[in-house]
Order: C-alpha cells, then structure tokens, then sequence
C-alpha cells in the first residue's frame, strides 16, 4: 500500500510510520521539516505547511492518507479537497473531545458532537477544540464522502509522548515515597499509541469508513488498577495516599493537571465512552504493564531518570498536600 501521512515524526504520525513500514508499505511523509526531521531517512520526504503551501502534494497518487495534524476545518478541508481525487481513503484522527460537556458515561458514535457559536474561528483553546474537531471531521467526509475514517481518539499513551499526562504515574511511582493519588476507584482511559496505530492500518486495508471511538484497554480500568500495575511493574515500596473528591478540591488540586488522568465527578464520563463498536472491528490491546515498562524505559533513556516532568503536580506542592491530608486525619 501506498500511504501518505500528514506529518509523521510525532508520537501517533511517527507511531503510524513505523507499522507502516513494519507491514512493508510505501510511506511518504509531508510536513514542514521542523520536528525530528531526520527520523525516518529512508521514507519519501515532502515539504510544505498545509496551512499556505500543499504544492508538494499536487497530481501525486496515493492508496490512502493518514491525517493526524488537523485541527481547523478550514485546513483539512484543502488537504481533503485537493486529494480527494488522487487518493481512496482519508483516515482523520479526531478526539472524544467533540462530545459536549458532560460526557454520559457509555457515550457512543451516534451522540451529538459540540457546535460553535461561530464556526469560522480558528483559535483553539479548551473551549473550542471539541467543536473545531467536530467540524474537521465533517470537512473531511464531505470533500471524500463514504471513504473517510475518523477516529475519536482518547488520551494516547505509551513511548514518545510529548505531554507526560501518562508518563507521570510510573514515574512518578517509580521515585517511591508517598505518591498523592485521587479516589482509586476513579475511572480511567487510556489507549498505547502503537495499538492505535496498528489498528488505524488495519482499519485503511478494509478501507473501512465510518465514526470510532477508540480508547481502552479492553475492560474498565480505574486508578487502583493502574497504580498497583505501576508499582508491579518498577518494583517500588511507594505508598498510595487516597485522597477524597472533596479534599483535592477543597485544596486546590487541579484534576487532570495536577493529578492527571483524574476527572472528578460529572467529568468522569469523559473516562467512560464507549469503544464496542471499535473493538468489534479489531481494536486490540497490549497489557498496561507493558505500556507502563516500554514508556519508563523511553523516558529514562530520551530524557534520564531524574528528568523533570512536564505535567502533574510539583513535589513540593505535593508535600504540602500530604501533610494537610495527614493532619486531616489525626
């Protein structure tokens, strides 16, 4: 298969290159040349910005396109545009986010998706990234009608994650002591980028069509879960500190910024959508062991064992936390 992602040197685009070219397709990448531009010598490189220049991609034929970069309507509707007649299927990557505030846990495809009061905007922020993703999806299926796949991804995982919003638990697990956690039944979502990537391909050699939830893992996972795997997997003595709803609250602990993947209350819908239907079309997962043992594995060697996280809550704020919920109790 001839395949062309938009892309392709970033975590799910560079995921989706390397089971390309592991199933021995035919890659070629387009993008702007600015991030890891020497990842993949051997694969056909175009340069352009998809914003103001697609000359790189005119009068060329393709089997399929992987879209994993578009965030404005306006955006992926000229890639679509342009390629509608040179390629047979269009796979957009879209979000769970496009579902509206609060998410009813059990969501499905057939749901109603976020407007915007103005869909010309193209600022994205928290407030209008659901409903621009939204609109990118419909951008998509109405310059290729019938031959696009778009996957509302949830939080993707796993080596090479830019964000550490995963990446924080065994790590952080992994430096033992008393790890600040929200309530262990709290839901959670997760899907490791390589099965993602594994299963959109699969998905383009049906050229299957169509809307997909697609997180995981196969069953419900809650905090407790993933936590003990954590520790299984690193070996640590850390102690897990519950904390209440309520006290995190009342202390100012931000959910999913400073504890990540925590969604209190009617947010934990979010962590509840439904995936039947894709798993019913092949999506597969690996044990969260492995996804928690490859991504500490990535993170020690790429940034060394000590590296400051990106996201979650500072240790020194974490102690103070602690100690009030300490004080709390006695």
């Amino acid at each position: 298969m001839k395949l062309l992602v938009i892309g392709g040197t970033k975590f799910l685009g560079r995921a989706v290159v390397e089971a390309a070219l592991a199933a021995g397709h035919d890659v070629t990448l387009f993008n702007r040349g600015r991030t890891n531009p020497g990842l993949f010598p051997d694969v056909e490189n175009l340069r352009g910005d998809r914003d103001t220049d697609l000359s790189a991609l005119r009068n060329r034929r393709w089997d399929a396109v992987v879209d994993p970069s578009g965030y404005v309507p306006r955006v992926v509707r000229q890639a679509a545009e342009l390629l509608a007649d040179f390629v047979e299927h269009y796979t957009f990557i879209s979000s769970i986010s496009v579902y509206p505030f609060p998410v009813r846990p059990g969501t499905d495809e057939s749901a109603l998706v976020e407007t915007l009061d103005d869909p010309t905007i193209e600022d994205i922020t928290g407030e209008t990234y659901g409903g621009l993703k939204a609109l990118c999806e419909q951008a998509a299926e109405a310059a290729m009608p019938g031959r696009v796949l778009n996957v509302r991804a949830g939080l993707i995982v796993g080596p090479h994650d830019p964000t550490d919003r995963f990446t924080y638990w065994p790590v952080r697990i992994a430096r033992s002591a008393d790890v600040l956690c929200p309530p262990l039944e709290s839901p959670i979502q997760v899907i490791d980028v390589r099965d993602l990537a594994e299963w959109i391909l699969r998905m383009i050699d049906r050229r299957a069509g169509g809307v997909y939830n697609a997180t995981g893992p196969d069953d419900a996972m809650t905090f407790g879960d993933l936590l003990a795997a954590c520790r299984d997997v690193t070996g640590s003595g850390a102690a897990l500190v519950e904390a209440s709803e309520t006290f995190l609250i009342e202390q100012e602990v931000a959910p999913w910024a400073d504890l990540p993947l925590w969604l209190p209350g009617e947010q934990a819908g979010m962590s509840r959508v439904s995936i039947r239907k894709a798993k019913a079309n092949g999506l597969t997962f690996r044990p969260i062991e492995t996804t928690i043992r490859d991504t500490l594995t990535w993170y020690e060697a790429e940034r060394g064992q000590d590296a400051p996280l990106k996201f979650g809550i500072s240790g020194e704020r974490e102690a103070e936390v602690l100690l009030t919920l300490k004080q709390t109790h006695n």
